[in-house]
């Protein structure tokens, strides 16, 4: 029987030690949600260097919309696997998530010390606008890839409608547009059908067959059972094992024993991203644990949209100033915040691998399969639709200080009085120079946070 992991020569030709670059290069570059990052992957992995035929690509980023956990790091883990095995996937995940947790735990010391600086407000004010023009072209090259006709393009307007008017849960709407594929699917119709159409560069799309991977299933991606009993026994250890190590010596009160339980828990059911979760995040951390005060979490969201990596990654801020301020004087609490801000980030990432190794090896089996591949494709189509909504949500909280909210429906409008004009100039600015002037997403964060220090200090927060 297969393990798994065995099996012949890669013929593939892709050397290891250049794909640890390239993901690392993907890692740095992964800016503005879960949007931009896929788009990243893709112009980098299917456009430069067609390592991954189009149709294969949005197979696992199908897939990686139905788990829980960040489905850009899951899509990153899951081509490193299909490339170089596991330990391609161990690194093209933990790449991708290495940035964000050095960059978060400098700027939660940074918070801790110093609360807030005027001049790290003002620096967070320019990022934003970069970020908001960042996360509208990433929805347009996403779309542009998913939504290739009619009836794609109805489930993702049906979907912004549900989750933007109406407050239908993301569960909901996944479930919802995975059975109308699925039935679309089951009956011949071609508009789910995978491949064909235009990449988001405008160009063919990269053949399967025309890609360094091929079309055929590597040996070592095929189905096992013994090699799903090996992994799956494995990851569970290294996740649950310190869990349960903590609440034995520490007893369930202690607060990294509530840190580990409380992330394991949503490691499970963070369906649709940091945004749908948020919420019951930041209500759990400030009324139930008392980790974070009202406000803290959004200051901890504009941590995680200005770095790069996954936005799930404001956790490891929550879990920093629930040990800051829960640990007690057992240690320096900068340490201790630090130790929370890492368990966290172990227990919510850890479980991301699982369902990688654990499952994909049978999505891939699978691919060929026309009624799962027209429920994953109308799944995607309906999660351009979500994450245009999270685009409008970021609008109206980074361009207006008011918002109000529609009674009876929860719709957001924004207080027209409430307009920041220099937010407003600056994002459009941001936008001219990613749509019109084709600039990188690095140069325009690096220009908009010197315009936002220059605001800072014309205006005054800055002394």
């Amino acid at each position: 029987m297969n393990t798994g992991e065995q099996g012949g020569p890669q013929g593939h030709g892709i050397g290891f030690a250049e794909a640890v670059r390239v993901w690392a290069r993907i890692a740095a570059l992964s800016f503005g949600g879960p949007a931009g990052q896929i788009a990243v992957m893709h112009r980098i992995l299917v456009e430069e260097k067609k390592w991954i035929g189009e149709e294969r690509f949005l197979h696992a980023l199908n897939y990686c919309m139905l788990l829980p956990g960040p489905e850009a790091q899951q899509l990153a883990t899951y081509i490193g696997w299909l490339l170089h095995k596991t330990k391609g996937g161990l690194v093209a995940g933990g790449l991708f998530v290495l940035p964000g947790l050095v960059a978060i735990m400098a700027l939660s010391w940074l918070y801790a010390g110093f609360g807030n600086v005027g001049a790290v407000e003002a620096l967070f004010f320019g990022l934003k606008a970069a970020v908001l023009a960042i996360v509208l072209e990433a929805v347009k090259r996403i779309g542009s890839r998913a939504l290739k006709n009619n009836a794609t393009r109805a489930i993702a307007a049906a979907a912004f409608l549900a989750i933007f008017v109406f407050a239908v849960p993301f569960p909901l709407i996944i479930l919802t547009a995975g059975v109308v594929g699925w039935i679309g699917g089951k009956a011949g119709a071609k508009a789910f059908a995978g491949g064909g159409g235009h990449g988001p560069s405008g160009g063919p799309a990269l053949l399967d067959s025309e890609s360094a991977l091929g079309e055929h299933i590597p040996e070592h991606a095929r189905p096992s059972l013994r090699w799903s009993l090996k992994v799956s026994g494995a990851f569970l250890f290294l996740w649950l094992a310190p869990v349960a190590l903590l609440l034995a010596l520490l007893g369930p009160d202690n607060v990294y024993s509530e840190i580990a339980v409380f992330f394991s828990k949503m490691a499970v059911v963070t369906f649709g991203g940091a945004y749908a979760v948020l919420a019951y995040v930041a209500q759990q951390a400030v009324e139930n644990f008392g980790w974070l005060k009202p406000g803290e979490m959004l200051d901890g969201l504009g941590m995680a949209e200005t770095t790069p990596g996954p936005l799930i990654m404001v956790t490891q801020f929550v879990g920093f100033m629930g040990a800051y301020r829960g640990a007690g004087g057992a240690m320096h609490p900068m340490l201790a915040a630090t130790l929370g801000g890492l368990l966290t980030t172990w227990v919510t990432f850890l479980p991301c691998f699982l369902w990688i190794f654990l499952g994909a090896p049978f999505i891939e089996a699978l691919r060929g399969n026309r009624a799962l591949t027209a429920a994953l494709s109308a799944i995607t189509a309906a999660v351009v639709g979500v994450v245009l909504n999270l685009a409008i949500w970021f609008a109206l909280h980074t361009l207006f200080s008011e918002v109000r909210e529609v009674p009876g429906i929860g719709l957001e409008l924004p207080v027209l009085r409430s307009v920041n004009w220099p937010a407003v100039a600056l994002t459009v600015a941001a936008a001219i120079a990613i749509f019109r002037f084709k600039l990188g997403a690095i140069k325009v964060l690096l220009a908009c946070a010197v315009a936002g220090l220059g605001w800072g200090m014309a205006s005054g927060v800055v002394a």
